[in-house]
């Protein structure tokens, strides 16, 4: 059985909630069980409404537009956000979960597809990559807020001010909105308001005639014929043929995701200098061994007062999130916004980082229990999962570094109607 220090470094969650809630605390108070219920359901339902969120994107985006997409995610995200900080029972605030999660999954499939959809060929993993690195950000701030509001007296606030502060983020994103450009307004046959953007977007002093974004302009508009045409045959199905294919927990939750947005920052400036591929066999690498001394470590030293055991235990947990955060993180929202053509962009990030959620919600739901009988062995999951994965990266993903999104098609075999491939189009923003 874990010990509730332990128990309460993976619940996260400030004692104030507990007690509002008349939730357990430790193991050996009536209502654990019931506790571990009401925390994965937490973790569960805001994985679900995340799922749900990305799945509807797709068609939001599509449907709509973009921008119109950003608004509603936007606004949907700030009432999830006020409704979990102004719970009054639980009821209210798994129902809060779920809505906030859905914002969520809303916001995390959009926004890369539009940093793909507007940034340069040579500086789209930077670019794209800055999505998890704010969103990893978040976390940090989140982590830091919860222990510093650990010290409150008043137990509410300890609780609701965190959970509030999430709604800072997408009114910050409601103010900026008018200054965000839309995409892909060529698919809406918007032709002129498509130029001025994208003239815009790429302005430099050497180049008054706007040289780069009239070839670009030509290359995409030719593409987005082609897509149009394929747009009226394809199905869902074709996605998977592209290319065949205590304080103390709290202050431990603060340095967990501040070395996560490190990581993600790191993993954005590596990505178009190492590779995609690469950064994600190194990554699973990296993270199938740290789990693996992790689970060792856990099977012989948890619940005892080993202190060099426990601390490397700790180690390995920080070292799998390094890998994750500096391989794996960022370069997952880069990969899936530029292997799809503009036609089912959106669908397919969607069903991306949908699935991301989709897989969440069993081992979330299930970890609080998992971890309180079977321990340990609960890594042997994630360890196998990893191995599985590192063969199926190795010889089925293709690398994307430095090819501008249309380019892209020809990689995965479909037909490319303006290829630039190679040409200095592709390698100007990177000298």
């Amino acid at each position: 059985m874990l010990t509730s220090d332990v128990r309460y470094s993976w619940y996260n969650v400030a004692p104030g909630f507990f007690e509002y809630f008349n939730l357990a605390e430790s193991a050996d108070e009536a209502g654990y069980a019931y506790t571990n219920r009401i925390i994965g359901a937490t973790s569960g339902l805001f994985s679900a409404g995340a799922f749900m969120g990305c799945w509807t994107m797709e068609w939001m985006c599509d449907t709509h537009s973009r921008k119109q997409a950003l608004l509603i995610a936007t606004l949907i995200s700030i009432l999830g956000g006020a409704l979990q900080a102004g719970a009054a029972a639980i009821p209210m605030f798994l129902v809060a979960r779920w809505l906030t999660g859905y914002g969520v999954g809303n916001l995390v499939t959009l926004i890369p597809i539009m940093q793909a959809e507007i940034s340069p060929p040579a500086s789209h993993g930077f670019l794209v990559g800055q999505h998890g690195v704010i969103l990893v950000l978040g976390y940090t701030v989140a982590g830091w807020t919860g222990y510093g509001c650990y010290f409150s007296p008043n137990s509410s606030f300890q609780w609701r001010f965190p959970l509030a502060l999430g709604c800072l983020w997408p009114v910050m994103l409601l103010m900026v909105m008018p200054w965000i450009p839309e995409s892909p307004l060529l698919f809406q046959d918007r032709k002129d308001e498509a130029y001025k953007i994208l003239s815009r977007l790429h302005w430099r002093d050497d180049d008054p005639n706007e040289h780069f974004a009239r070839i670009e302009f030509h290359q995409i508009s030719q593409q987005v014929e082609a897509d149009r045409i394929l747009h009226e045959t394809e199905t869902i199905w074709d996605l998977f043929r592209l290319g065949e294919s205590g304080s103390v927990p709290l202050l431990l939750s603060g340095i967990y995701v501040t070395i996560g947005a490190l990581g993600n920052y790191v993993n954005s400036l590596l990505i178009d200098r190492v590779g995609r591929k690469p950064l994600f066999i190194i990554g699973l690498s990296g993270m199938m061994v740290s789990l693996i001394f992790e689970a060792a470590l856990w099977a012989q030293y948890a619940g005892s007062a080993n202190h060099p055991g426990l601390s490397a235990a700790l180690f390995f947990i920080f070292l799998h999130l390094a890998f994750y955060g500096c391989c794996i993180d960022a370069n997952s929202f880069v990969y899936a916004s530029e292997i799809f053509p503009t036609h089912i962009r959106s669908r397919g990030v969607a069903w991306s980082v949908g699935t991301l959620f989709l897989t969440t919600i069993p081992y979330l739901e299930a970890a609080p229990t998992a971890l309180a009988t079977i321990e340990w062995k609960y890594f042997i999951i994630f360890i196998v999962l990893t191995f599985i994965n590192i063969p199926i990266v190795y010889f089925t993903f293709p690398e994307t570094k430095g090819i501008s999104l249309e380019n892209l098609n020809g990689v995965f075999g479909d037909e490319c109607v303006a290829s630039t491939m190679g040409s200095s189009l592709e390698k100007r923003d990177s000298h």
